[in-house]
């Protein structure tokens, strides 16, 4: 019996009601299913996984239900590498891959069940499907994954009785972390194995790339066309606008937008979104739609709210341009990881020298991080289904490495004055610029995912005219 709800108006269940409750329900079960299409493609994934660690029972849980307030939850996220590896986004799942004798591994995924009917769980217990929504049964979960299937509630007793050395992704399933024997070095480089095996986008995978950088477009789009709307009111209208579009093309918002109008953008990770929008000044709008396989868009472009820039904003808004073209140029297989990096920060390093910011030569500026006081972050990072994908890669397979064709990576220079930096004249203070693409490696050099929308400070304010009016 599920647990009853503290001052709930009904304190208790009859007979009768219970028995009612129980009869009387169709058979839904669903015999018209097909496996995903990225099923096969998971399928190789999880080959590649295996091959890494022979011998070694690996658990990769999706995750479980996170408290927002009291009985309130978030929306569920699972675990990047579990969808990854499967194709499912299930709660309170796992994926394993179970050693076999004579080498390689059998996968198998447990799945939380559908709620039986013959108790009185299926419409009273806090997570009941009469609650929260059908759930596909296991049989119905082969079909789709391409993969055994199993209950997930003996799943800790299962892994618990097992004396195969294994590994677990640690810090998204407790109970299950709880029930194996393991270390957490070797833990770590499965968490690291997990985020390797994403660097390089297979077919599928960049088709989702294109779908959430195409429907982020649109959504910025929809914010310069009713920018006059947040001048009215705030912030969070921008950021309303965008969520619209997430929600209508996508899953939801890859990452909190940054909606940052006037001094706002120069905090990096500025999301609180309620500041007034005021013409004049700058909106700096960093935002990626998710798509619906949680395959994650990341751009950022400054805007004049006005529709126009004034003569310092954009001489900031025109080094920052240079310095990603120069940083995009450097974006090609076979190039080292930090290239990109290093071709724009030296590029805004020089103007920060020119303009009398920082002391020169360019050089020694750049080779002391002097530039760093305005550019804050580094110049990007791959992305995927997370965006700051593969973070827990091995330095030398992520920032230490080469490019390789199918590796998606943003290219973000951006500078910031700060609103109260007397090292920089009055009309500088308050400034704030980025301007973020998404850039796909190919054979020959790169694509740029996202090049709709416009990026030079000419092509920004004739786009805005057409679009704003």
């Amino acid at each position: 019996m599920a647990k009853a709800r503290k001052n709930g108006l009904y304190t208790g269940i009859s007979e009768e009601l219970s028995a009612l409750m129980r009869t009387g329900w169709a058979d839904t079960e669903r015999h018209d299913l097909t496996p995903d299409p990225q099923a096969p493609y998971a399928a190789r994934r999880r080959a590649a996984l295996s091959a890494r660690f022979p011998g070694e029972r690996l658990v990769i849980p999706s995750g479980n239900l996170k408290a927002r307030s009291n009985d309130d939850t978030y929306p569920f996220r699972p675990y990047s590498g579990y969808v990854h590896m499967t194709g499912d986004q299930a709660r309170d799942g796992a994926l394993v891959l179970e050693p076999r004798a004579d080498g390689g591994h059998d996968a198998y995924c447990y799945q939380l069940p559908r709620d039986a009917r013959d108790n009185d769980e299926f419409w009273i217990g806090y997570t009941a499907e009469l609650w929260m929504g059908r759930r596909r049964s296991l049989a119905e979960s082969e079909t789709v994954l391409g993969l055994p299937c199993r209950d997930v509630r003996t799943a800790a007793e299962d892994l618990a009785a097992s004396t195969a050395p294994t590994r677990i992704v640690r810090g998204v399933d407790p109970v299950l972390e709880a029930a194996v024997r393991s270390d957490e070095t070797r833990d770590d480089e499965l968490e690291e194995a997990l985020s390797e095996l994403r660097l390089i986008k297979d077919e599928w995978e960049t088709g989702e790339m294109r779908r959430a950088v195409d429907s982020t477009v649109r959504g910025f789009t929809d914010a310069v066309a009713e920018l006059s709307r947040a001048v009215e009111t705030s912030e969070r209208w921008i950021e309303g606008t965008f969520y619209r579009r997430a929600r209508l093309e996508g899953n939801s918002v890859g990452y909190s937008s940054i909606c940052a109008a006037g001094e706002h953008a120069t905090i990096m990770h500025w999301t609180t979104n309620d500041g007034p929008v005021r013409p004049g000044e700058l909106l700096l709008l960093d935002a990626g739609v998710e798509t619906t396989s949680l395959y994650t868009a990341d751009v950022t472009r400054t805007l004049p709210i006005s529709g126009t820039f004034t003569a310092v904003q954009r001489k900031v808004y025109d080094a920052v341009y240079e310095a990603q073209s120069a940083g995009m140029a450097a974006v090609k297989p076979g190039a080292a990881y930090r290239d990109f990096h290093e071709a724009a920060q030296r590029h805004l390093a020089a103007r920060l020298v020119e303009w009398g910011f920082i002391e020169g030569p360019a050089d020694r500026a750049y080779e002391l991080g002097l530039q760093r006081r305005f550019t804050m972050a580094g110049t990007g990072h791959m992305l995927g289904l997370d965006v700051h994908d593969c973070a827990h890669a091995r330095t030398e397979e992520y920032v230490g490495g080469v490019l390789e064709p199918g590796m998606v990576l943003t290219v973000e220079p951006g500078l910031y004055f700060q609103a109260d930096d007397l090292t920089v004249p009055e009309e500088w203070r308050g400034i704030g610029v980025r301007i973020e693409d998404d850039l796909l490696v190919t054979e020959d050099g790169h694509e740029n995912l996202s090049a709709a929308l416009p990026r030079s400070a000419d092509e920004v304010e004739a786009w805005m005219a057409r679009v704003a009016g």
